[in-house]
């Protein structure tokens, strides 16, 4: 089953989570609807300090494209199922716009490091706690809801790590309704 989870390393996934919900798939909003909002969604997150501008050409559709691969790769830890090829490459060339190299700390351990500025470094620094996630073991419970019409970002925090629904009054239950119908139907 694994280690449990620190509280640091959920406080650190939950920028993450943050990003992939920013579009709300069941209520059709999305935060980074456009450059100004992608802006502000990255300063609010503290991952971009310079002032509001517009966004350098194609940022927002990288942006866009790196937070649907990421939620991708969360319906991808249901039962620990390899990684989608597309959503591998979005993400990989992301890390190379980002420049996103390893530091060295003083204690024993490291660091991803965004080099790149602007949007592509702050997108680099947000997948910089998705490298150190996947290092520490803490990525597989971050997950996305299975059920198609949500997708909601969540963390798993079962003791089996075996969350499917972003919520089992929601989701949850409403899947148990359908397969609970299903069984009744006549045959």
């Amino acid at each position: 089953m694994g280690r449990d989870v620190t509280e640091e390393e959920q406080l650190r996934l939950e920028l993450v989570r943050r990003f992939v919900n920013s579009h709300n798939i069941e209520t059709g909003t999305d935060d980074l609807s456009s450059t100004a909002g992608l802006r502000a969604w990255l300063r609010g997150a503290g991952l971009l300090d310079e002032p509001a501008g517009a966004a350098e050409n194609g940022d927002l559709e990288r942006a866009i494209a790196v937070r649907e691969a990421l939620r991708e790769l969360l319906l991808a830890n249901h039962g620990h199922q390899p990684a989608p090829v597309l959503a591998l490459d979005v993400l990989n060339d992301a890390i190379g716009r980002a420049g996103l190299s390893i530091s060295l700390t003083a204690e024993p351990g490291w660091i991803p490091v965004s080099t790149a500025g602007k949007v592509d470094g702050a997108i680099g620094s947000l997948l910089g706690i998705v490298v150190e996630s996947i290092a520490d073991g803490s990525w597989r419970r971050l997950k996305a809801c299975a059920n198609d019409e949500c997708r909601w970002a969540f963390y798993d925090s079962s003791r089996a790590r075996s969350g499917r629904w972003c919520s089992m009054g929601g989701c949850g239950n409403r899947a148990k309704q359908r397969a609970w119908r299903r069984r009744q139907a006549p045959a």
